[in-house]
């Protein structure tokens, strides 16, 4: 049986004037129905969650018409919605938490992290076996998340700087006490155990801040994919949880057939995989799981691909997914994409780009910035913090 899958999706709120981050979300909240459409810790990020579906086609149709909702909302107001893991162009001190005592105690905790938590993500649910075999499937899948990551980079800049990563989402996300890769355990006593001991410990107010990159959902019956950044493209996020459900069938029937665990439990160089990922990207070298060693990125991806080829045919999501996989590898990661369009152009381009991608529209066209007596004016834009001289700016699509 076809196991059910399900998305939540974090968006940026920009000014489409200026690119800017922008503390807007309850502006863009106030028509949209909860819970598809809900808050986030800082008042710059919106929430979506999609329905629950078994084919990958029915998940992407409700991205979209998502996506497009969230969309005409933000436009109304003369925002955007960007699904990337950051923004180019955002100011920690213009950004104010959202309301409530959970989120202000946090603030309060963690301070800097808390403040400089303008990331977003894409998380994916998968229908959790039984608790005790999913605890002891996070461990068999663990060494392949990294290789998700890569296919989902898209935060290469952070506060109008290129960081030199293709996921800086990841360092900045790490910062937390129990974000990264997670351990192994016999099952969910052990498992909630730990989460407990956390909590006990005053670490961590309730299990809704584990962040590992893959944990039993708090509050359903799933796991839940948590490592990835928040993807432009809508066909990424499809290929990332066909890849995700398929990792997640493929250890559950190995483990209910043999109940011997693969993994072995060494999983100290996750960490590492994670970085090199969130450093490279697609667009370099990436830790294969088998070796240990560093592989061509396209070599990693493909073996992941024939790991799970199996479940995928039996989900009927080979063809979609090795479709998707290629085109990735063709086109690089979303982060190559802004990377690129911000060398050429400026890092309002990129803003632009990022916004097109999540509209659906990948085919961006723009115009050239005109002045109030119609001769055109220079396409590069202020950096940020400079003064709005220009009258008007380049359109997005």
């Amino acid at each position: 049986m076809t196991q059910r899958i399900g998305v939540e999706e974090e968006f940026h709120i920009v000014e489409v004037e200026t690119g800017l981050l922008v503390s807007r979300a309850d502006t863009v909240l106030e028509k949209l129905p909860k819970p598809t459409y809900t808050t986030e810790l800082q008042q710059a990020t919106v929430e979506t969650n999609s329905g629950v579906h078994t084919s990958l086609h029915d998940l992407y149709a409700d991205v979209i018409a998502t996506r497009r909702r969230l969309d005409a909302a933000a436009t109304a107001h003369g925002l955007a919605a960007v699904a990337a893991g950051t923004v180019p162009l955002a100011r920690t001190a213009d950004i104010q938490p959202t309301a409530g005592y959970r989120y202000r105690r946090m603030v309060d905790q963690y301070r800097m992290v808390a403040d400089e938590q303008l990331i977003c993500g894409t998380h994916v649910h998968v229908d959790a076996p039984g608790r005790d075999l999913a605890v002891r499937i996070m461990c068999e899948v663990s060494p392949w998340l990294h290789v998700l990551l890569a296919l989902s980079a898209s935060s290469p800049f952070w506060l109008g700087a290129d960081t030199g990563y293709a996921s800086w989402r990841t360092m900045v996300w790490q910062r937390w006490p129990t974000a990264g890769p997670v351990g192994c355990f016999p099952d969910a006593a052990a498992y909630d155990a730990t989460v407990q001991g956390f909590i006990d410990s005053g670490v961590i107010s309730d299990p809704g801040m584990i962040y590992y990159d893959i944990r039993p959902s708090a509050h359903q019956q799933t796991l839940e994919l948590r490592i990835c950044d928040a993807c432009p493209r809508a066909e990424t996020v499809v290929l990332v949880a066909g890849l995700f459900r398929a990792l997640v069938t493929e250890a559950r029937e190995r483990l209910e057939t043999t109940r011997v665990p693969a993994c072995g439990g060494r999983h100290e160089w996750l960490r590492a995989a994670s970085w090199r990922a969130a450093r490279s990207g697609l667009e370099g070298t990436l830790i294969d799981p088998y070796t240990r060693r560093e592989a061509p990125a396209p070599q990693v991806v493909r073996a992941l691909l024939r790991r799970v080829r199996p479940a995928l045919e039996a989900a009927g999501d080979w063809g979609t997914v090795r479709d998707l996989t290629e085109r990735a590898l063709q086109e690089g990661s979303a982060a190559h994409r802004m990377r690129r369009t911000a060398t050429a152009e400026d890092l309002l381009a990129c803003t632009d780009l990022a916004i097109a991608e999540t509209r659906g529209d990948t085919a961006r066209r723009r115009r050239p910035v005109t002045g109030l007596d119609g001769n055109v004016t220079s396409l590069r834009r202020p950096a940020p913090g400079a003064p709005a001289s220009r009258p008007a700016r380049i359109a997005g699509p």
